[in-house]
C-alpha cells in the first residue's frame, strides 16, 4: 500500500520530530459585510379581483339507482354457501393428509 504523500510506507506513519515546528497559519481576515440586513423589498398589494371566480351553489347530487335488497340477500347467501363448501373440502383434504402422514410415521 502506498502513502498519499509519496513517502515510503513506514515513514508516513511515524511520529513527527519533536524539534520540528510547523509554520504558523496565515492570519484570517473576516469577509467584508454590509452594514446590516435590511430585509426583503416590499411588494405591491394584489389587485382586488385577483381571485378566480367561484361557484356559489354547486348542483345537487344525483340520485343513486335503487337497490334490490332481496336479490342482494340471495347473492350474499349463495356466496356464503360456496365459501363454506370450499372450506369444508379443503379441511377434509387436510385432515386426510394429516392422518396419512401420522399413520406412516407411527407404523
Amino acid at each position: 500500500m502506498s502513502s498519499p504523500t509519496g513517502v515510503p510506507d513506514d515513514a508516513y506513519w511515524q511520529r513527527p520530530d519533536p524539534a520540528f515546528t510547523p509554520p504558523a497559519p496565515p492570519p484570517v481576515t473576516p469577509p467584508a459585510r454590509a452594514p446590516g440586513y435590511q430585509g426583503p423589498p416590499r411588494t405591491d398589494p394584489p389587485p382586488p379581483d385577483w381571485r378566480p371566480p367561484t361557484i356559489s351553489q354547486p348542483p345537487p347530487p344525483r340520485a343513486l339507482p335503487p337497490q334490490d335488497m332481496d336479490a342482494l340477500d340471495d347473492a350474499e347467501g349463495s356466496a356464503r354457501t360456496v365459501t363454506y363448501g370450499v372450506g369444508l373440502v379443503a379441511g377434509a383434504i387436510a385432515l386426510i393428509l394429516i392422518c396419512l402422514l401420522c399413520a406412516r410415521a407411527i407404523f
